[in-house]
Formats: structure tokens, sequence, C-alpha cells
């Protein structure tokens, strides 16, 4: 028997986390046996099916990898390249040359350092809610300093943006990554507001396309 606590501190969750993950387990088959405050164990004999994915699969998670490489920053970058050694490390023996033999690329040397330089500081002022100052300059050239509430980052094909509640304007914005001329991700953290999330910003998305439509 092992319990939720030894589970929780080996793979760094919380307790909560496990007692989520087992019921799933279990409700999707799996023979674990036990209870919250016991202990669990698992069916002496029980392996958990091989990961598999068909050829069209391996290819689209190949060319995403090699795009987030080209257009992300380097945690991504990084991110990407680990996800697919352990997609390979469990891929049978006759389907790991589709990962190095994929004709499908995503080349980097064009794509300009200011595309993709601000990436890593506005995710992690996503992640940790926090504002973000930006010295910013309009497709007509104009310049402008913002405190924004980053929301979202969003690829375009050619470049990336973040939306955001802009606290001069009162509403919604987007910022092309490569115009930010300066940011500073700030101490001030914000907690999401009626009118202001990103699940808002979607829902106005979504009315003003119904209404040019």
């Amino acid at each position: 028997m092992v319990t939720a606590a030894i589970l929780a501190r080996e793979l760094e969750v919380s307790e909560r986390t496990i007692y989520r993950d087992i019921r799933d387990l279990v409700s999707s088959g799996v023979p674990i046996e036990g209870e919250a405050g016991v202990g669990y164990t698992l069916r002496k004999g029980f392996d958990l099916p091989p990961l598999m994915f068909t050829g069209q699969e391996i290819e689209a998670l190949v060319l995403g990898a090699r795009v987030v490489s080209s257009w992300g920053d380097a945690g991504l970058a990084k991110a990407a390249a680990s996800a697919l050694a352990r997609v390979e490390a469990a891929l049978p023996e006759r389907l790991k040359p589709r990962l190095e033999q994929t004709p499908l690329f995503a080349p980097g040397f064009h794509v300009r350092h200011s595309l993709i330089s601000p990436l890593a500081e506005i995710r992690t002022a996503i992640d940790e809610h926090r504002k973000t100052h930006l010295s910013y300059t309009d497709a007509e050239g104009d310049q402008t300093k913002r405190v924004v509430r980053p929301l979202g980052l969003f690829f375009w094909g050619a470049w990336w943006s973040v939306e955001a509640w802009c606290e001069l304007r009162n509403g919604f914005r987007s910022f092309r990554l490569d115009r930010i001329r300066a940011l500073k991700v700030l101490d001030d953290r914000f907690v999401a507001e009626p009118g202001k999330s990103l699940e808002d910003f979607f829902a106005a998305m979504e009315a003003e396309t119904h209404g040019h439509s």
C-alpha cells in the first residue's frame, strides 16, 4: 500500500490532485484498490497499454514542435524538444523513424528577434497575473505607453500578439510583440473581474463577428 502523501511528495503535487487522479484512473478501469486515509495498491500483473500514435498524429506532433522551436522563446523550444523526446521513448521501434523522417518543416532563420523577444516575459506575466507596462509603437508609427493586464498570446503565422485589458483605454486591446519597444512586468497583480477576463474578450470578439455577418 502506498499513501496519497507519499505519492504527492514523489510527484510534487498536492494530495488533492492524487485523490482526483486515482478516482479518474479507477473510473477508466485501472485496477487500483484502497481508499483515502489508508493507501492504494495497483493489482499485480497490470500494465498500462503502450503509448500509440498514428503516422499522421506523429507528423502533427513533429510539425507543432518545429513551429514552436522556430516561433517560440527559448523556454518553449526546450519544452517542445523535451516533449518529442518523451514521445520517442514511448513509441515502438517501428514508429520511431517517423519522428526524424517527417518531411514537414518550419524554418526559423527568417524569424526576426523582435517577433519573439518579449514572449517569455509576457508568458510569465500571464501565468502570474501581473500588470505589465508597455512602450508601444502602433501601426501609424505613434508611440504610446500603457499599463495592461495581459490575458493571452496569439500566433498569427507571421507575428505574435498579446490580447490585454488596457487600463488607459479601459477596454480590450491587441498589441503586436514586434511593435513593443520595451516592457516591464510589474509587481502589481490583477484578479479576474467581470468584463475584463479572457473569456469576456472571446465573447466580445464573437459578438463583433456576428454583428458584422
